[in-house]
This record gives structure tokens, sequence and C-alpha cells, in this order.
């Protein structure tokens, strides 16, 4: 049974990312520390009573195709119809077109609770959203008025189609094509791997539809984005003719199994009727628009199925009754014989912890600076955040998505022999864990991007900018009481290491393309542990400093330091290995013949 964990939310939001991250930017003047913990609150309440008890049935019972369409497992569409009272899907969303406009800080720790609660269900309004933003930025004026109302108060759903069988990651190799027809256009071509192209949540599916408009320049150049409505929309926006797309299959799934994943077939007649969205031969560009917001979502997803597990496996282990602790002192006969009380145990779960605090901060805080890099009124400051949000995405989507699979496991490993068995509950996040590793791009493709647009583009500008305000940051906190030192230094100098195998890549070690390629996701991984130490050192000085103002909550804010310490005492060590990786292991890959594999 999943608990939202208000309080270590709340903690991240107040304390470590801060309200004040967000002051200077007039639209969201509103936000406060009060107005978070409400919408927690009610977040948390539909999460606990609608989205978990769905969570283990529909997984088990997955999603149903028929020619007729896809139906959801029970229980899945009278939630969304829960969801959409609630208006959780306007969070976000501008007040123009009926949304409340929140900053996407707040909305990336909503975000977490429903992923936690049920991550099948909550990709639907997740790519929603990713379309509403692509269309907001970039429809015209009439496509705006006509789709983002209904899509914002959640009537209508919205996809992305990239991939296609031929392409998988690589979009200049995309097929469908779009020839144009009047004040349209027809598409044809097929599109795989779609999250809820299909389902009966809404009567109209809004997809967002990549193709290639006959005599446009070949590769990504030439690549397009188009409106194709499940249904055709009257000026009115009535509905009207079903147009000519169709889910011809789902997917059989390792995990969220419940969220249907389609194979669309856009074209099977005359064509199905899509609309320019922008201009052309800019769609990969726009495309990125969502890829942006989703890749921020999906490596929030990798710590949210992680507390899921991390709270099973405490439970698991408060209450496993099996051996004798062996902690090195006598043990009072009153000593409870759980199995949290095994020095191992006790590693794992604070493993788990510690790790998904780091993952949680480094997500808000770049949820922040994208905040103020969309609303900030100085464009200097808009522009230093938008350009250290950007740096940050990939880690967070690699590293989050990767660390949150490892813990997953973890939380199977606490059970012993029965978290091998599908009846105790904890092997659905690690099935349901994988894929954020792959979706929206695999690690390696986010440690690419890291590497070869990240901080190739301004020269590791960005980089050092962010690192001139940790180390200041962290000056100031290495004459603290232990264990806020002791982080702070610790933390100190692994960005330092960090900082100069950079400027290496950045250097002549970088020259080869192939080198920097071969080591890319090492280096994401070091960054993430780096910046996870730097956040926690900060979190830890906050507990500490709440505490000597005689904060009532004195256990929670103890278990901060002990998170704090234990993180850069047991986790952040493992960034001098690939530190080392970084700096020397790229020739045993580049200069080895891939053809010797046997």
């Amino acid at each position: 049974m999943y608990r939202a964990p208000l309080k270590d939310i709340q903690f991240a939001l107040d304390e470590v990312v801060g309200a004040q991250a967000l002051a200077g930017c007039p639209e969201l003047a509103e936000y406060s520390s009060e107005l978070a913990a409400s919408v927690l609150e009610e977040a948390a309440r539909l999460a606990e009573s609608v989205l978990d008890p769905l969570y283990r049935s529909a997984d088990e019972e997955g999603a149903h195709w028929s020619a007729a369409g896809v139906r959801t497992a029970a229980g899945f569409k009278e939630a969304y119809r829960q969801y959409c009272d609630g208006g959780w899907t306007q969070l976000r969303a501008s007040p123009e077109y009926g949304g409340q406009g929140m900053p996407r800080l707040l909305v990336s720790a909503v975000e977490e609770i429903f992923a936690s609660a049920n991550l099948a269900f909550r990709m639907c309004p997740m790519l929603t959203g990713g379309a509403i933003e692509a269309i907001s930025a970039v429809g015209s004026p009439a496509q705006r008025d006509l789709y983002l109302p209904r899509m914002v108060r959640g009537e209508w759903t919205g996809t992305m189609n990239l991939t296609e069988p031929q392409a998988g990651s690589d979009l200049a190799q995309v097929r469908t094509r779009a020839v144009a027809q009047g004040d349209h256009f027809l598409i044809q071509g097929q599109k795989i791997f779609i999250t809820y192209g299909e389902h009966d949540f809404t009567e109209n599916i809004v997809h967002l539809v990549l193709a290639r408009i006959e005599g446009a320049p070949p590769g990504t150049r030439g690549i397009s984005l188009f409106i194709v409505p499940k249904f055709l929309v009257n000026p009115d926006g009535s509905l009207g003719a079903r147009n000519d797309v169709q889910c011809v299959s789902i997917e059989h799934k390792l995990g969220i199994r419940a969220s249907p994943t389609c194979t669309m077939i856009y074209g099977q007649g005359a064509g199905a009727v899509g609309y320019l969205l922008g201009e052309p031969n800019h769609g990969l560009e726009y495309m990125f628009i969502m890829m942006n917001a989703a890749r921020l979502s999906v490596g929030l997803e990798g710590y949210s199925v992680a507390e899921r597990s991390y709270q099973q496996a405490l439970e698991w282990a408060r209450t496993r009754v099996q051996g004798r602790p062996r902690l090195g002192k006598p043990i009072d006969a009153a000593q409870p014989l759980a199995i949290q009380y095994h020095p191992d145990v006790h590693r794992m779960l604070l493993t788990m912890k510690s790790h998904i605090e780091a993952m949680r901060h480094l997500a808000l805080y770049t949820a922040a600076e994208l905040d103020v890099g969309h609303g900030h009124p100085d464009p200097a400051r808009r522009a230093s955040a938008q350009a250290r949000g950007e740096l940050l995405i990939p880690i967070v989507k690699g590293w989050c998505t990767e660390s949150g699979f490892e813990l997953a496991s973890l939380g199977i490993q606490v059970h012993g022999g029965m978290g091998f068995i599908e009846e105790t509950g904890a092997a659905q996040p690690l099935r349901d864990a994988r894929i954020g590793a792959i979706y929206e791009g695999t690690t390696g493709i986010q440690a690419g991007d890291l590497v070869g647009r990240k901080l190739a583009r301004d020269g590791g500008q960005a980089f050092r900018a962010l690192a001139t305000d940790i180390h200041l940051e962290l000056a100031g906190l290495r004459g603290a009481q232990p264990p806020v030192a002791q982080s702070a230094r610790a933390a100190d100098e692994a960005l330092r290491t960090l900082e100069a195998v950079i400027e290496e890549l950045l250097g002549p070690m970088g020259a080869d393309a192939g080198v920097a390629a071969a080591v890319a996701v090492p280096l994401l991984k070091m960054a993430g542990l780096t910046l996870g130490a730097w956040l926690h050192a900060r979190a830890a000085h906050r507990a500490q400093a709440r505490l000597a103002e005689g904060a009532a909550d004195a256990i929670f804010l103890k278990g901060k330091l002990e998170t704090a310490r234990f993180y850069v005492e047991n986790l952040l060590p493992q960034a001098l290995a690939l530190n080392a990786i970084v700096r020397s292991g790229a020739g045993s890959i580049i200069e080895s013949d891939p053809t010797h594999l046997t």
C-alpha cells in the first residue's frame, strides 16, 4: 500500500529548493509553501484512495485490444474521470485555456505522487501535457483555440508519434509521408510504441505525428509535425467524421502492462487528415518541446517507482522476523528481531532512501530552474536558468531512471526469496521501472545529449556557472557541525573531480567523438551522484538549522542528517570509480572490434 511521502516532498520544496527559487517570476507570485501543501494533500488523497488500489489489479488484467478499439483495465476509465474532475489535467496549463498556471516545480512534485501510485495510469495525462505544451508553443491561434481548452479539461487526450519499425531512435529514417491537399495534408505511415494511442478514456485523441512532406530534404531536416485527431474536429469544436487512423495492435510488455502501447496505422485508405503544426521541416525541433517535458517527467518516474519499492521493502523489513541481528554489541532481550535491524538490510534501506532523496532534490531543482527560465522578466537571468535546466534534464532522465531500476531490484533483495514471488508485489516496481531508461531516449542518448550538445554547445559555460555556484554554497557549510561539514567537503571534492574530467572531455580528450561517446554514460552517472551529494549537504544543513530552532519533528530531521552522511560515505565514492572509467575506459571500447564478440 502506497502512502505519499508528503513530509519528504514538502521538505524538498521548502528547504532544499526553497520558495525563493521562484522569486521574481510574476506569473508564479502566488506560489507558496501553504499552496503547495494543500495541493499535495489533495493529490495524495486521490493517489491513495483511487489510483493505488488499481495498481496491482490493472497490472494483472492489462489493456484489451479489439478491432473496435482498446478497453483499459477495470477502474481506469472511472479513475480518469475523477482525475479530470479534480482539475489535475489543468494544473500546469495556461489560464488562457482553462489551466491553473502552477509552476513546473509544484507540478513535478505532484507527478511523483501519481507516478508512484500508478505509473501505468499516469502515462496518459503525462503525454497529454506534453502535447499541450507543443501546441501552446507553436500552434496557430486557431489551433490553440480549437484543441487546447478541451485537452486542458481532459476531454481529449494527446500522444506523440515518433518511432517507426525501421527507424527506432534514428528519426532521420522516418518514412511517414504527408501530401498537401488544400488546407490540410494526407498522412500515410506506421508508428509504433505509441503510449495511449487508443483507449476508452475520452472520445477524441489528438495525435502529434512526425512525417515528411513530399519533396522535403532528407534526414531530420525534412521532418514536419502534424496534428492528426482521431475524430476530425468541426470549427465549433464538435466532432466530425472518424479520421483514417487506426490502432492495429497493442504490445505485450514486461511492465506498465495496463498502459496500452499501440501500433498505429495512418492512412489505410486515402490518408489520415493532418494539420501542419508550426513551420514545415521544423518538426523535430517542435517535438523536442514535448520530449524535454517528457524527459523530466520520465526522470522523476525513476525515483517515484523506487519510492514505492522502498515503502514496500521497509514495511517488509519491519515485520519480517528472521534470525538474530549481528550488531557487534549485546542485544537486549527486548530487542525486536525484525530484519530491519540486520546491518545489511539496514544498509539496503538506507541506500534506497538516500538515493531517492538525492534524485528528488535534483529533479525539483531542475524544475525550478526551468520555471525561472520561462517566467523571469530579466532576459539574462531567464537565459542562464534555462541553460542550467536544459543541462540538467539529461542527467535527471538518465541517472534517475537507471538508479530507479537498481533500487527497485534492491527492494526485491530486502524481501529475500519472497521478493521473487509475484504474490508479494515486490516485482512489479522492478518491471515497471525498466522502461524508464529506454523510452524518451535511452540512457546512451541522454548521455550523448549531455556531452555532445549540452556541454559542447557553449563550451561548458552553463556547467561552469553551476559549479561556481555550488562551490560558493559548499564553502559556506564547511564550518557547520557534523555531519554537514563532512558532507559539504565530500561534495566539494567530488565536484572538483567532475570539473576536471569534463574539462578534459571538452579539450583534447574529447576531440575524438568516439572517445566521448564511449564514456558518456559513466560521466552522466558521475554527474548525478555528485550533484546529489551537493543537494544532500544542503538538505542536511537545513535539517540541522531547524533542529537548532527546536523544530518539533526531530526524528524526521535527524533522518535527513543520517541519509546525507550515508550518501557521501557509501554512494558518492562510486563517483571515483566512474571517474577512472571516464578517464581511461574508452580505449578498450573504441580499439576493440565488435565483430570479435562471439
